[in-house]
């Protein structure tokens, strides 16, 4: 027997949750497949005409490039990406109502105010050229049995790149880059920050210099080479390590919770059990008085308008769409498209277009008020639901959420993405039964118990939701156990490399 899904009435397309052999009856449709549909992958349930529009979620994913029979396979061969005029209503509220429940994790609270749920010394390099030296620090003290001796710390990160010269000294490229630094000097998992520059780069460390005395620069010029700064700041480290050590988990409300909300390797189910059971998390989080983050702008595009209704003012919808204008520039400039984000992954998983992506991606973000739009790496300012502007690129929009303040992130896949980020843990959440299986050691939830009939996306969502505050206080993660996060930070490069 075959069944397919209807996710929406409005929807003229329908989605597999099995592979469909060809010319086989679709019971709950009335419908013979005419050729074979894919695990995950869409059939027509009318006749679709050429230059129609083809719904799904009740919204466009695209233009049918040719007649489509009912029953027909539905992807790349005759779907493709159309503009069309977005349609939102600006004066709808979906403000959430507080709970007003008490309810903790165990965290380690800052003298700023803000909270870490993990413990780090960070080391970060302004330019590539000091970044073997703070990835040689931090092998030496990790390695060390000194370190292993203080319970309360969690390890020492070194934050390489390859930028931070070769660039324009001004302008929005070096501001991005700046502000990124800044968020992770400043960020909440890190009790000791070594800010570690080479002495001629553009990025110098007096753009970065103030009088916390937590945080220390230098430079390899100054200090007279690789093995002397070295040597000086590997001992500082170990010198400090009893101070650092009296930092403790405490209880801390879940208000003090900034969580980042990513996607990567998605599928066709990404849109209907991970990303909607992770939204369901995100406005729990805002209810209790905490904070998420959603981002990766290319991601969004075509479900923009979905935002949109959900903005607190008017302020910040015009810089949403500012950011969408500036990205079919960019994009355009560089002979490139927005609707080329599906990648090859993407595709096989029966996501054809970038409407249908993005439409399945602002899942993540609930139903919460959209209290504020961010830039790349910009300080978050208001509780609630965010968006922050980011490359669809999983490495780079997740170093912008980190710089704005995530100090948790939960990242959902539908191919598999083995994704972990230092300083802040990530919860890898799969849309799919059958990858969790397969990449059990690498995920932490199955929300694919959603499309089994098994769980509920509430259920899911609440398993998320208790997922994210046990780890907030100290639980690893799967990516931390298998030792990801040392090489994923990744700030966005904008602008000539000269």
């Amino acid at each position: 027997m075959y069944n397919i899904i209807q996710l929406n009435k409005k929807d003229n397309i329908g989605l597999a949750p099995m592979p469909i052999p060809k010319d086989s009856q679709i019971n709950n449709f009335s419908l013979v497949s005419k050729n074979e549909i894919p695990y995950g992958h869409k059939i027509s349930l009318d006749k679709i005409n050429k230059d129609s529009f083809i719904f799904k979620y009740g919204q466009i994913i695209g233009i049918a490039t040719k007649d489509i029979l009912a029953g027909e396979h539905v992807h790349s061969h005759n779907l493709s990406f159309t503009e069309f005029e977005r349609v939102y209503e600006d004066s709808k509220k979906y403000e959430i109502t507080k709970i007003k429940k008490d309810l903790y994790f165990q965290g380690f609270q800052r003298s700023n105010g803000k909270a870490g749920t993990r413990n780090y010394i960070g080391l970060i390099s302004t330019v590539n050229c000091s970044a073997t030296v703070v990835k040689k620090i931090a092998d030496k003290i990790n390695s060390s049995n000194e370190i292993k001796k203080y319970s309360n710390i969690d390890g020492v990160v070194c934050l390489k790149h390859s930028s931070g010269c070769g660039m324009n000294t001004s302008g929005f490229g070096m501001k991005v880059f700046n502000q990124t630094i800044e968020g992770f000097k400043n960020h909440p998992n890190f009790s000791k920050v070594f800010v570690v520059g080479l002495g001629c780069e553009c990025a110098q460390i007096s753009l970065y210099e103030d009088n916390n005395n937590q945080i220390e620069y230098l430079n390899i010029q100054d200090e007279g080479g690789t093995k002397k700064i070295i040597e000086k700041i590997s001992s500082q480290i170990i010198e400090t390590l009893p101070d650092i050590n009296k930092d403790k988990r405490t209880k801390l409300p879940i208000s003090k919770l900034v969580v980042a909300l990513q996607c990567g390797g998605s599928d066709s189910y990404s849109g209907i059990t991970a990303n909607p059971a992770l939204g369901y998390a995100s406005d729990l989080i805002v209810r209790h008085g905490g904070s998420t983050i959603l981002a990766e702008t290319p991601e969004i595009y075509g479900a923009e308008h979905l935002l949109i209704e959900r903005a607190a003012n008017k302020e910040i919808i015009e810089k949403l769409k500012k950011q969408i204008s500036w990205w079919k520039n960019y994009t355009e400039i560089n002979n490139g498209s927005l609707d080329n984000n599906p990648s090859p992954g993407n595709k096989k998983g029966g996501l054809t277009t970038i409407l249908e992506k993005s439409l399945g991606a602002v899942a993540k973000g609930g139903t919460a008020m959209m209290q504020d739009v961010l830039n790349y790496g910009e300080p978050i300012k208001n509780h609630g639901f965010n968006f922050m502007d980011s490359p669809g690129y999983d490495p780079v929009s997740v170093t912008g959420q980190v710089a704005s303040g995530s100090n948790l992130i939960c990242f959902t896949t539908g191919r598999g993405s083995c994704f972990g980020y230092k300083p802040s843990p990530s919860i890898k959440i799969a849309t799919n039964t059958n990858m969790f299986n397969k990449l059990k050691d690498d995920m932490d939830i199955n929300a694919g118990s959603i499309m089994d009939g098994e769980e509920s996306i509430e259920k899911i969502g609440k398993i998320i939701f208790n997922k994210i505050i046990d780890t907030a206080s100290g639980t690893r993660t799967k990516s931390e156990i298998n030792g990801y996060g040392d090489d994923e930070f990744n700030p966005w490069i904008i602008g000539a490399t000269m």
